[in-house]
């Protein structure tokens, strides 16, 4: 891919740090050597999950934390409170499957509630969301992500080890119907599963606002990971850019992770993760706590801090920040860290018809010159 395709469509996250206001309100704390600040703070509510899918853990299930050594209700409010004071604007609540804990609804509660604080969003696999969407929006959930790789029963079941498709359907049109939008489907691509299925994906944003995000298969502990089965990026766009006219690139925010494009007659969007083929290291703002209070920087490297320890021996928020502060800072590029990482950039596809491919990203001279 030469110079000027890839400022195309490659993400940006150059114009990060420099495109920070002024007066950004963000505490030292949540700025790393990089010069990096960290806004988005992701919060596991659980290591359980209802389903059981092949590229997230063994058949077998895995060993999970003891329940007195997770984070309680009241825990997690203190250290968001922490985070959300120090400038985070943005939490996600992941899992395992979050849905299923008891209190997911009292946990939204507080956390809306939380000054500063203007997004709270979920990912789910969507399984038991439908009856509790309504509630969990009155708690202030406003941006919601649903797992769903497969649109055909069988194979969704096939991969899940679970039944179900069924219901994640009926819990996105629920969401659609509460006025989620859009509504962010998750879809991890895998060649020989559900890479003939992309075009079939990308029909459900034809009437309903649902932004359909496609996935590079990345590796975790126990997936079994193979490159045979990962689709890139380009790969992915390729298919849709022969299926569908009018495709445009959106303009990106510079923290974002996704590549993002409209078609035209279609009220969803498309987006591409592209994990693998082309990093977006250089400008990630997410941190990550895990259910066991466990604190991570970065999602791939080994590096964690308790913060549930010192705040069960009773040090108060100032420490706490301290600490949080220091794990942050101290973070390093994993892209030499991470035994995978080597493997990013060097899978290389071009898509065949990049001309009939609008990008928001570029000027309007540069845009004529590749339409």
């Amino acid at each position: 891919m030469d110079g000027t395709m890839f400022k195309m469509y490659a993400t940006s996250s150059e114009k990060f740090v420099a495109d920070a206001p002024k007066d950004n309100p963000v505490s030292d704390m949540l700025a790393d050597s990089f010069g990096r600040l960290h806004t988005y703070l992701r919060i596991s509510l659980t290591e359980r999950c209802n389903l059981r899918c092949q590229y997230c853990m063994p058949a077998e299930g895995a060993e999970l934390t003891p329940s007195p050594q997770l984070l309680s209700q009241n825990e997690i409010i203190r250290l968001a409170n922490l985070f959300v004071s120090s400038g985070v604007t943005k939490i996600r609540l992941t899992g395992g499957e979050p849905t299923i804990r008891k209190d997911i609804e009292d946990i939204c509660l507080q956390l809306s509630k939380l000054n500063g604080l203007k997004t709270l969003a979920m990912t789910t696999n969507g399984i038991v969301l439908a009856n509790k969407l309504p509630r969990l929006k009155e708690c202030g959930l406003s941006l919601l992500n649903i797992s769903l790789d497969t649109l055909v029963p069988a194979k969704f079941e096939l991969m899940t080890r679970r039944k179900g498709h069924e219901r994640v359907m009926k819990s996105i049109d629920a969401a659609i119907e509460l006025g989620y939008n859009p509504v962010k489907v998750n879809c991890v691509v895998m060649r020989g599963f559900n890479d003939d299925e992309i075009c079939d994906f990308v029909e459900l944003t034809r009437e309903k606002p649902i932004n359909v995000r496609f996935i590079e298969f990345m590796p975790f502990d126990g997936n079994v990971w193979n490159v045979k089965k990962l689709v890139p990026y380009s790969e992915m766009l390729d298919i849709v850019v022969k299926r569908f006219t009018g495709l445009t690139r959106i303009k990106d925010d510079p923290v974002e992770t996704a590549k993002n494009f409209r078609i035209d007659g279609h009220q969803g969007t498309v987006s591409f993760i592209t994990s693998m083929t082309e990093h977006f290291c250089a400008g990630c703002n997410r941190l990550r706590l895990l259910a066991d209070g466990n604190f991570k920087v970065c999602l791939f490297g080994p590096s964690e801090v308790s913060l549930r320890d010192p705040l069960r021996s009773g040090v108060d928020d100032n420490e706490l920040k301290e600490i949080i502060g220091a794990a942050v800072y101290a973070q390093w590029s994993i892209c030499t860290s991470v035994p995978w990482m080597s493997l990013v950039g060097k899978i290389s596809f071009q898509v065949s018809d990049r001309s009939r491919i609008k990008d928001e990203n570029k000027l309007p001279s540069e845009l004529t010159e590749n339409i």
